[in-house]
């Protein structure tokens, strides 16, 4: 184990700085633009830009990569989102920021992309599932140490920007001096969502909603938390308390829908996130500790239905679809992201802070209504039929890991 961790530690050290500054923008960003005065609006627009660079990145990015090779496409990209975060103290400007996410987004989905295809080369059958849980693990903590990193600097100067810089400056370092082989050139699939509804209606809409109500949260959550009186440090500890319960659910829930029917397990963490949304619209917690214990639970049953739903995808794909299967959920999430950050920040606009758990309650209501239908529809897959769940392959970051060893697109 420790050797073949030990051939992917510049990557994994790459991972961890950039991101540590990404991390560290996506609570950042939300805050500053408040201090800023920007609307509500502007501010879900510009959480919302970020999506949409990353639908863009997974359609053109390996493109680029397959054009300039994974090295340098890995250092042109990384550069470009440095030089990105150093641009919103100079524009000040909801449309400036806007596009400069746009910008950033497209740089992270190259940036997965490149990493994710060298890790899943250097994997073998024996060490896969450990390389790439060990990479979402890593990748998870460094975001949530970015995140936390705001109580340290503040957000009243440009310096946090310029730390978010550094930090994804850094990033080049690790991967411009490892002495691994470059992967082989990044598999192109394309993107048929005629064809992956037909495979499976409720992973399809099911990504498409947890996308539209985890983004929501991710985006808005240093928003929500200053709206309801808490300081800047607890905020940030808010904001990183919704990823760590994603990360806590998604390995049992994930088992236990290798038990039964996913769709049983999609409809129950709908019920449960309907609950505790509906909980903290109607009693909206103000104390910091009952707040992030709340927001821990939202995190632990809303994030690993996207993952239950792409392992019920792959019951019923072929296994030479697996890669088209995994991106295109992957983009399916991305597209509802695009609307959560917007829908919510409307949402907050109208009603105030609780505007954010309507939003989640509401789509959580849409999704339930959706699989009711579709376990009417079809029957349970056979147990034999099932692979067995893995979060290194059906995570919401994971544009180009290959399911299951040996499968890719042609």
């Amino acid at each position: 184990m420790f050797k073949a961790l030990a051939s992917i530690s510049a990557l994994l050290a790459s991972v961890a700085l950039l991101l540590v500054g990404h991390g560290l923008q996506g609570t950042l960003l939300p805050l500053a633009a408040q201090q800023a005065a920007f609307s509500d609006l502007a501010i879900g627009l510009i959480s919302s830009a970020y999506f949409v660079g990353m639908v863009a990145g997974c359609l053109a990015g390996p493109f680029v990569i397959r054009r300039a090779g994974h090295v340098r496409a890995f250092a042109a990209l990384v550069s470009l989102m440095s030089a990105a975060v150093l641009l919103h103290p100079v524009y000040v400007d909801p449309v400036a920021w806007f596009v400069i996410r746009v910008i950033s987004g497209f740089c992270l989905a190259g940036f997965y992309m490149i990493v994710e295809s060298w890790l899943n080369e250097a994997a073998d059958n024996r060490n896969r599932g450990m390389i790439m849980s060990f990479y979402i693990v890593v990748l998870y903590a460094a975001m949530m140490v970015g995140q936390i990193s705001i109580s340290l600097v503040g957000i009243e100067s440009f310096v946090p920007f310029i730390l978010a810089s550094v930090m994804v400056s850094l990033a080049v370092i690790p991967v411009s001096l490892t002495t691994s082989t470059q992967p082989a050139p990044i598999t192109i699939v394309r993107f048929r969502p005629v064809k992956l509804y037909q495979t499976s209606p409720a992973a399809f809409v099911g990504c498409f909603l947890v996308g539209l109500a985890s983004s929501a949260v991710w985006t808005l959550a240093p928003i929500y938390g200053t709206q309801i009186g808490l300081t800047t440090t607890e905020a940030a500890y808010y904001a990183a308390a919704f990823i760590g319960g994603g990360v806590i659910g998604q390995w049992p829930f994930g088992r236990l829908s290798d038990r039964m029917d996913r769709r049983h397990v999609l409809l129950g963490l709908a019920l449960a996130t309907l609950a505790i949304a509906g909980a903290i619209a109607l009693i909206e917690p103000r104390a910091p500790w009952i707040a992030t214990l709340c927001v821990v639970g939202v995190g632990a049953v809303l994030q690993p239905a996207y993952s239950v739903a792409v392992a019920h995808a792959f019951d019923h794909a072929k296994a030479s679809d697996y890669v088209e299967t995994s991106s295109g959920l992957l983009l399916s999430y991305g597209i509802g992201s695009i609307i959560g950050p917007t829908g919510a920040s409307i949402a907050m606009q109208t009603v105030g802070p609780s505007g954010l758990y309507l939003l989640v309650g509401g789509v959580q209501l849409l999704t339930i209504a959706f699989v009711l239908t579709r376990l009417f529809a079809r029957a349970t897959p056979a147990q034999d039929m099932k692979r067995d769940f893995g979060p290194e392959a059906t995570s919401p970051v994971g544009a180009v890991i290959s399911p299951e060893p040996g499968h890719a697109a042609d």
